[in-house]
């Protein structure tokens, strides 16, 4: 499924055959993968936002040791555009409109390839994580916002500017007089009344505050919701009406029949079961098993993910 360089002969692991980093905004983890994308070697260090320069230092130090006929796959918060390889990252300003790729190729030495990180999330659920055995996979972040990615029969899709997969943004919410309505609030794409703005803990969190004018932590709202308070019940009714209906949605136009959950709510399994009966109520097919599932790969996802990830750019089949 994946295309494999030839086994090095390099004094180091001769099962070794790609370097891996998952690239968030606070830290850089790192590994090497086998040719069956077991993980070893893991690594981490602070990830330098600041300075594309440090940035790029820090990946060439971790693949140093590593012969350079190895390539360095790379999850990262954020887009690389597939065909120019400039990246967009809102928690790593220093690669913003850079082109990363081609600069980590450069000072590397080996060839690169890099993926959005809720992609390489969905590729792991679909290759080694709960999605399996699934044709058709949408693995679905819930975190301190809202992402996804898609993909069919092992290859993520990917579409004009690197984007896909984002069912958390557009104009979902529509603006209402009525108080007891969810709220059209602005996101941070730009636009108004994005699921995205509710999706994620931060957004649970601005629901429960229009709704009760109480600021309250979205641990404790949930763990509030669980034991049957009633504080909390109006804010998840309606949160789980609008995640259900844009999960739902994404169901229909896709045709995935599992939906691996990422991130911090995923921690929470009395909430995703909630949602997964809450979408299947409203998707087209009827009689199907649970859809909306806990991801199988939670700590390892983004270097599982990003070693399964092949060289050049990934489109729809």
């Amino acid at each position: 499924m994946c295309d494999l360089p030839a086994l090095p002969k390099n004094g180091f692991k001769d099962h070794i055959v790609i370097l891996c980093a998952d690239i968030g905004g606070s830290y850089i983890d790192f590994a090497v993968a086998d040719n069956a994308h077991q993980l070893s070697d893991r690594r981490r260090r602070p990830t330098p936002v600041g300075s594309m320069a440090d940035f790029v230092s820090t990946l060439a130090e971790f693949a140093a040791p590593y012969d350079r006929g190895l390539p360095l796959h790379v999850a990262i918060a954020g887009v690389c555009d597939p065909q120019t390889g400039h990246t967009r990252s809102a928690n790593i300003p220093c690669v913003n409109e850079r082109p990363l790729r081609d600069a980590l190729a450069t000072r590397l030495g080996r060839p690169v390839v890099i993926g959005n990180d809720a992609h390489c999330f969905a590729l792991a659920e679909a290759m080694q994580g709960a999605g399996a055995g699934h044709r058709i996979v949408f693995g679905v972040i819930l975190g301190t916002g809202v992402g996804g990615g898609l993909v069919i029969d092992g290859r993520p899709i990917v579409g004009a500017g690197g984007l896909a997969g984002e069912w958390g943004h557009g104009p979902f919410i529509a603006a209402c007089a009525d108080p007891r309505a969810v709220p059209a609030l602005r996101c941070s794409c730009g636009q108004l009344g994005c699921l995205d703005t509710i999706g994620g803990a931060r957004g649970i969190e601005r629901l429960h505050l229009a709704f009760t004018g109480q600021g309250s932590d979205s641990q404790a709202i949930l763990s509030d919701w669980e034991a049957g308070l009633d504080h909390p019940r109006h804010t998840m009714d309606m949160w789980l009406d609008r995640m259900s209906a844009g999960l739902a949605g994404v169901v229909n136009v896709t045709g995935a029949t599992i939906m691996p959950v990422g991130g911090g709510l995923a921690n929470r399994p009395r909430l995703l079961a909630a949602l997964d009966a809450a979408v299947r109520s409203r998707i087209l097919r009827p009689g199907t098993g649970p859809i909306v599932v806990p991801g199988h790969l939670p700590a390892d996802s983004g270097l599982v993910g990003a070693s399964w990830l092949k060289g050049g750019p990934v489109a729809a089949p």
